[in-house]
């Protein structure tokens, strides 16, 4: 009995498939009208291709700058020979080039003097200063030796800031003339010895987000080993704005400071840098002071002719600069620019029109005071607005050292 069950339901279980095949083979999904007929083994996916591979890739990091060995060798200044004297039978006659300290630059009379006395003459040909004086006169001291007496004078140099500026570019000196008698025209000048000591340390350059300031050589094709300067040099200066993966950026030197500590606020202080990029030192000092022809957008040059501060014990300089930069294709103009003074004010792009500005209210024949600029402006806001990174960087400390003159 068991297996008669067993065999009827192989059978019904048999038919049944049989049914299902049945029932699929004539099915068919509905489809409207018009559409393609339907294939389920057709694939419903692709694989992309591309017709060129993918070449781009991540950029390589920026790698440190490899220190370059300068040739450079400092050059210490030798005694100029600019004082000249004739011992007379009652006089003392003393010429004296007004290039006294042998660097091209002339003193000022004035500032002078023999003893107590001014100069009598002056020869505008050969820049040359005359000096006459008894012997027993101009503040004079004789002293007696076995074979002679000795008459000697004080020639003293003390220069006064130049205009209303805080600043000298020219040491206080004295050379001592001695006239011995009987003996004739045998005159000695003792050289000068300069009280400055060399500091041994110095401090490189100090970087701000991606402005650089650096001293460089007179080619301007090293950064200069040696930070060591001496009154009567020019100073080479390069502001550079790393540029890495930005844009091209054009660099400006839009304020600078000279002070005697790395604090900018610090007294005294000398702004030779303002107004949105105006050299100012040669409107004020009559000084070569200026900016350089920019040949590239992120590097801006400039030259400073070497000073300190009247009344100042430290020979040391720091020099702080707010730096700013702008895309390339950005234009120049009155916030945004590089003018130098040369009898008139010049551009270092040669964008020279917008340097008027540089001429503020009370800049009268130079020297003159230096005129207080107004802060930065407001900006309009319904005016497009300029993209601008800045930083301000030290640089320093700049020993300053004076001259020797015999």
């Amino acid at each position: 009995m068991v297996m008669k069950c067993t065999a009827v339901c192989l059978m019904a279980l048999t038919l049944l498939g049989s049914f299902c095949d049945a029932q699929w083979e004539n099915y068919k999904p509905y489809q409207k009208p018009g559409t393609p007929p339907f294939h389920p083994k057709d694939p419903q996916q692709t694989k992309q291709t591309f017709e060129k591979p993918l070449t781009w890739k991540y950029p390589t990091d920026p790698q440190p700058e490899t220190p370059v060995n300068v040739p450079f060798e400092l050059r210490h200044p030798v005694p100029a020979a600019t004082v000249a004297v004739e011992c007379r039978e009652k006089i003392a006659h003393v010429e004296v080039r007004k290039d006294l300290f042998g660097t091209g630059q002339y003193i000022n009379p004035a500032d002078l003097t023999l003893g107590d006395c001014g100069a009598i003459a002056e020869d505008p040909t050969s820049q040359v200063l005359f000096f006459q004086a008894e012997l027993q006169d101009c503040l004079s001291s004789l002293a007696m030796t076995e074979n002679a007496l000795i008459y000697t004078f004080t020639l003293n140099y003390a220069p006064q800031p130049l205009g209303d500026s805080p600043v000298v570019r020219t040491n206080k000196a004295a050379v001592i003339i001695e006239c011995h008698y009987p003996r004739k025209h045998n005159v000695s000048s003792l050289p000068l010895d300069p009280q400055w000591i060399p500091f041994s340390a110095v401090k490189v350059a100090e970087e701000f987000l991606y402005f650089t300031l650096k001293l460089m050589t007179e080619d301007w094709q090293y950064e200069r080993p040696s930070y060591q300067y001496f009154l009567g040099d020019v100073i080479n200066i390069q502001a550079v704005v790393k540029q890495y993966f930005h844009v091209p950026l054009r660099v400006y030197v839009d304020r600078c400071v000279a002070t005697l500590s790395p604090d900018m606020s610090s007294s005294p202080q000398y702004t030779f840098i303002d107004n949105y990029g105006c050299l100012l030192d040669a409107r004020i000092t009559g000084s070569d002071s200026k900016f350089m022809s920019r040949s590239a957008d992120n590097a801006l040059q400039f030259q400073l002719d070497a000073f300190k501060f009247q009344g100042a014990d430290s020979g040391m300089l720091y020099i702080t600069c707010h730096l700013k930069a702008t895309c390339a294709t950005h234009p120049i103009d009155g916030e945004h620019r590089a003018c130098s003074w040369a009898n008139g004010w010049t551009e270092a792009s040669r964008v020279d029109g917008v340097c008027g500005s540089c001429e503020a209210p009370g800049l009268g024949s130079p020297p003159i005071s230096h005129p207080k600029i107004p802060g930065r402006k407001i900006r309009d806001v319904s005016q497009s607005e300029v993209v601008e990174w800045e930083g301000d960087v030290t640089l320093g400390p700049i020993p300053i050292a004076e001259r020797v003159v015999a």
